[in-house]
């Protein structure tokens, strides 16, 4: 998008076809962070919805117009983060009976696919580390920024992951 920054500027006085445009460059990465580290496709879809609700409603606060890119995807992580946490509080809050796992079951449809079934094996910080750099293609350092997290840690993330996925895949 060549006129990105003059869009950035318009978003920023309220112009929300301005903002789409905006958003329709990154939508694709979004979502694809978010299945990948929520594997469910409502959730991730909600996340990516309340993301960028809360982004238009605060981009006038966006200082660098090169930053919404990275800004979105703060925003995001951060989502996706409460997310599992809600999982995890659910899991505990929840006994395992048959329609529960029957309920699973239709939300994971997309565990079919070999590489999301395979981020299973990954911890949350690695999918997390690794759904940006894959996907989104952003560095540790990038990434570092974005979720709060030093940037070797990052990187330690990002080679276990790696390391686990190649081994799963490789034994397939």
């Amino acid at each position: 998008m060549t006129d990105f920054p003059d869009c950035v500027e318009k978003a920023r006085n309220g112009d929300t076809e301005a903002f789409a445009k905006l958003y329709s460059t990154i939508y694709k990465e979004l979502y694809y962070v978010a299945l990948c580290n929520l594997k469910n496709s409502h959730d991730a879809a909600d996340v990516v919805s309340d993301t960028v609700l809360d982004a238009f409603m605060s981009i006038s606060k966006l200082k660098n117009a090169d930053a919404f890119k990275g800004w979105m995807m703060k925003i995001l992580t951060t989502k996706i983060k409460r997310k599992q946490a809600e999982y995890i509080q659910n899991r505990n809050n929840t006994i395992s009976t048959p329609e529960n796992n029957e309920q699973t079951d239709r939300d994971n449809r997309f565990g079919e696919i070999e590489i999301l079934e395979q981020l299973d094996s990954l911890n949350e910080n690695e999918k997390l580390c690794f759904s940006l750099n894959a996907v989104c293609g952003y560095t540790s350092e990038d990434i570092s920024k974005m979720i709060g997290m030093k940037s070797s840690t990052v990187r330690s993330h990002l080679l276990r992951g790696k390391e686990k996925l190649k081994k799963l895949l490789v034994s397939d």
